[in-house]
């Protein structure tokens, strides 16, 4: 149902984090290349609606056809040669390439009076370098922010070795480009453990007692024959689940590398506790008889088994439900590093790395490294994100931690997501659920859930909308879209799901009867491919759900009034939609 993808291979730089180019080719670059030219001239022709203007330039990011034959081309924007950040729109097209409408991030139109800027290059690396304690300042680019009620002239600065940051020290800092006033200064990597969270658990002296599954390898995997480099079947004794199945490459008779050739090489390596910040940097794992870890952290491979486990079964996942064939749709298999760095009790998805990042446990809140398959599935949704979408937070305070609606469903999409990997992966030593971080060993057993988001009360997730959502925290407001996504799939109310008891509430105490979490999964990921944009807002959401499954199902279908209807249990109303000055705070 989810289609197909294909796009120019073009870098995207309009995100106020670090650019990351999407390239998916195809067989039909023709054909693609005449929906992008179709979608341009409609962009241009559509002024009033797409907000496009003679300055300028649209730049491809993604071009998805429906099965049904509708067309929607993902366009980054650049003024006068800028970059504009918060500019992204998605033109829809019919099968015949006429103009069906679009969806764009900033709802007026985006001029800046002049692209010279006023402040030097190099006084704006300074001020970007002491505005996040860094030592040390990349090139400035100038970029166009255009996420708040005015455009703004501004350099983009990547500023790393910030002392507070737990894993990789770098920022997108963005400094106005007349005054030198700091505008925003955004992390690189996406934490699974929030600084909030961190510092909760390490102040109520919380220790986390993982569930892990240690067993001892079966007998000796037989090598694969002839030449070589060659496909090989090996397996693994993971930390969380157990005995796995691994698809590695045959070296030589006696020689293999934990790289899988059967999807897309995706590969785990070691960064041997450095805060390396490229994956070509790490070590490769390599093994003499294809038996990987003793099911322990005192080995280094147990934990890569697990990550390799898991980015394996991210891959299968989105291949398999939604046929997005890679991270960016365009064949690459995920990338892992694990023992990443010193003391780092977290994971991390890297946009500069272009891959996973885990750390060994910090010594005090989490002694193992955090390689759990929800975790990777979560993370790794990011780069999913990232590639589509692309999610903004609305700020960003001293202490790193994203508030705002956009920034709220990242994390949520990354949750919905997440768990779909798990059950998708079906493995018996991890049971599918709608929880979070329930093999990591919280006391609360698990980090957050999607049935009822606030019984989360190490976050403080929330179950329904409100207006606080316009500057909540990240995780906590995440709730609102996952719990959406929850009454969707199951419905509301007490029941029992692969031996997990859930009791989902409604804002108005409203009855939503779920059409199940395949069709959920499907309206979901068709919404963040197609229809979404990276200001939107969880109205923006309700909308986007809405006409994912009219597309798919039929506006007078079940599936489009469910969708109503569970948004509604989690309070976002066409009636209480907010205005667009409401969505511009930040």
């Amino acid at each position: 149902m989810a289609g197909t993808a294909a796009a120019d291979t073009i870098p995207s730089h309009s995100s106020d984090k670090a650019p990351a180019a999407t390239a998916v080719t195809t067989a039909t670059s023709g054909v693609q290349a005449d929906v992008v030219k179709a979608a341009r001239s409609a962009a241009v022709a559509n002024a009033a609606a797409t907000g496009v203007t003679s300055a300028d330039t649209l730049n491809v990011k993604d071009v998805l056809t429906d099965p049904e034959g509708k067309r929607h081309v993902r366009f980054e924007r650049s003024q006068h040669g800028v970059a504009v950040i918060g500019g992204d729109l998605v033109v829809h097209l019919d099968a015949k390439n006429s103009y069906l409408g679009v969806t764009r991030s900033a709802n007026r139109q985006v001029t800046v009076p002049s692209v010279t800027p006023k402040l030097s290059a190099s006084d704006a690396a300074a001020k970007a370098a002491a505005s996040a304690d860094g030592t040390a300042a990349g090139k400035p680019e100038l970029v166009v922010d255009a996420r708040a009620d005015k455009a703004v002239l501004a350099y983009r600065v990547t500023v790393t070795g910030t002392p507070k940051t737990e894993a990789g020290a770098a920022h997108s800092v963005l400094v106005d480009a007349a005054s030198g006033k700091v505008i925003s200064k955004t992390p690189l990597s996406d934490a699974f453990i929030s600084p909030a969270l961190k510092a909760k658990l390490r102040e109520q002296g919380a220790q986390a007692a993982p569930r892990t599954n240690t067993k001892p390898l079966p007998g000796p995997v037989k090598p694969a024959a002839g030449a070589f480099p060659a496909q090989a079947t090996g397996s693994g004794s993971s930390i969380f689940v157990g005995n796995v199945p691994l698809i590695t490459t045959q070296t030589a008779k006696s020689s293999f590398t934990l790289k899988d050739p059967s999807r897309g090489n995706a590969e785990t390596r070691n960064a041997g506790r450095q805060q390396l910040g490229t994956f070509a940097g790490g070590k490769a794992f390599t093994d003499s008889d294809n038996k990987w870890g003793n099911g322990a952290a005192s080995d280094a491979a147990s934990a890569a088994v697990d990550a390799q486990y898991g980015i394996t079964a991210t891959f299968d996942y989105y291949k398999k439900t939604f046929s997005r064939n890679g991270i960016k749709n365009d064949g690459v298999g995920p990338h892992a590093l694990v023992h990443f760095g010193s003391n780092v009790g977290n994971a991390f998805w890297s946009p500069d790395c272009g891959c996973m990042l885990y750390g060994d446990g910090d010594g005090k809140t989490f002694k193992q490294p955090l390689v759990a398959l929800d975790v990777t599935g979560h993370e790794l949704t990011h780069g999913v994100v990232e590639a589509t979408a692309n999610f903004q937070p609305t700020r960003v305070d001293d202490d790193q931690n994203q508030f705002g609606e956009a920034g709220s469903l990242n994390e949520s999409f990354a949750d919905i997501f997440g768990t779909g990997v798990e059950f998708a992966t079906n493995n018996p030593a991890n049971p599918p659920n709608y929880l979070l971080g329930e093999k990591l060993g919280l006391q609360q057993t698990f980090l957050r859930r999607l049935d009822k988001p606030s019984l989360d009360k190490l976050e403080g997730t929330v179950d329904f909308w409100d207006e606080g959502s316009y500057d909540r925290e990240v995780h906590a407001g995440s709730g609102v879209s996952s719990h959406a996504f929850y009454l969707l799939a199951e419905g509301s109310g007490k029941k029992t799901i692969g031996g997990f008891t859930y009791d989902s509430p409604t804002s108005d105490g409203s009855t939503v009867t779920g059409i199940g979490r395949d069709k959920a999964e499907q309206i979901f990921y068709r919404a963040l491919s197609r229809y979404l944009v990276s200001t939107s807002d969880f109205h923006d959401a309700r909308k986007a759900t809405l006409q994912a499954a009219a597309d798919i199902y039929g506006q007078d279908g079940a599936e489009y009034k469910a969708v109503d209807a569970a948004w509604a249990g989690v309070n976002v109303t066409e009636a209480n939609t907010p205005s667009t000055n409401a969505n511009l705070k930040r």
